[in-house]
């Protein structure tokens, strides 16, 4: 699964209608990769990591606690590529999702739910980048 293939993956997956639902889309997630080969998921997952990893910079994340600022930066993710692409762009815009961050929780265990579904076992998972707050050493440096 390549960055294109993971964006329209969360893009077939968000459920529609006025109000986020990280429960349904990442139930819609799971179902969809417990239906290909494990090595989607762990790609999923290398993805995903990447995606919150490149939004682990000080410039988003300087008032906020770890969880939450996990959770903002996964909320982001979940609003989609343009989104998300947006507010790579701009800081000023990470802001406004920082006011329901708790809403896109769900999404960061997709990839457990779905290898458990698939392997019958739990994932002790490491991806290349890690998703924990304030681990992007390069976006923390002054």
């Amino acid at each position: 699964m390549n960055e294109d293939s993971f964006w329209q993956l969360i893009e077939e997956c968000t459920p529609t209608g006025a109000d986020p639902d990280a429960e349904r889309l990442a139930a819609a997630l799971e179902a969809r990769l417990m239906n290909g080969p494990l090595a989607d998921v762990v790609e999923f997952a290398e993805q995903l990591s990447w995606a919150l990893y490149r939004l682990d910079r000080k410039e988003y994340g300087t008032r906020a606690s770890g969880d939450a600022f996990l959770y903002t930066r996964a909320a982001v993710v979940a609003s989609g590529r343009a989104e998300y692409e947006a507010v790579l762009k701009d800081p000023a815009l990470f802001s406004p999702y920082a006011d329901d961050f708790i809403w896109a929780e769900p999404l960061l265990y997709v990839p457990d739910t779905a290898y458990e579904g698939l392997s019958g076992h739990e994932w002790d998972r490491d991806t290349r980048y890690s998703y924990e707050s304030y681990s992007n050493s390069e976006g923390w440096a002054d």
